[in-house]
């Protein structure tokens, strides 16, 4: 047999939880899905190189806050060294990405990462990355998002 004090406890949990399911409708009015094909891409910002193509997921890179972005890369496609002020997630959605620590790309000492693959890299770190085939990158933090090349000659956005 329950005592009473128990029987109100467990009444008072079953109601607690009846509570928080009735708001989770109001919690989730933020919340999104999208599948492969409503996404919309187009082409990068300047200060990545050409033949890329970029989605924006969720947020807004270019601002304070939460955002989540794809990245659509062409075989051959390179990024040299740079950082970001922010930390940065980068889960690889399709194909293969080389990643590399340092401030000269060396294309033999890149990390394949495939598909499937994650990397996180605090803000501030220098890196490089880089395809040989077509590939697909998730890329998510807070923003805003930047991008500082350690040689200012190889920031596309120069018009070199």
């Amino acid at each position: 047999m329950i005592s009473g004090t128990k029987k109100t406890l467990i009444a008072a949990a079953v109601l607690g939880c009846a509570g928080a399911l009735a708001q989770a409708p109001a919690l989730a009015a933020d919340a999104m899905m999208m599948n492969p094909n409503e996404i919309k891409w187009g082409d990068p910002p300047p200060q990545l190189p050409k033949g890329a193509k970029i989605a924006v997921l969720h947020g807004d890179p270019g601002k304070e806050g939460p955002f989540t972005m794809r990245l659509k890369t062409p075989a051959g496609y390179k990024i040299a060294p740079h950082f970001h002020s922010q930390d940065e997630n980068l889960t690889v959605v399709t194909g293969t990405v080389y990643l590399g620590m340092g401030d000269k790309m060396d294309m033999k000492g890149a990390h394949p990462l495939k598909a499937g693959g994650f990397h996180y890299l605090p803000g501030k770190t220098n890196h490089y990355a880089f395809s040989k085939g077509p590939s697909i990158i998730q890329v998510s933090g807070n923003g805003p998002f930047d991008i500082t090349y350690i040689n200012p000659a190889d920031d596309p956005s120069k018009g070199k």
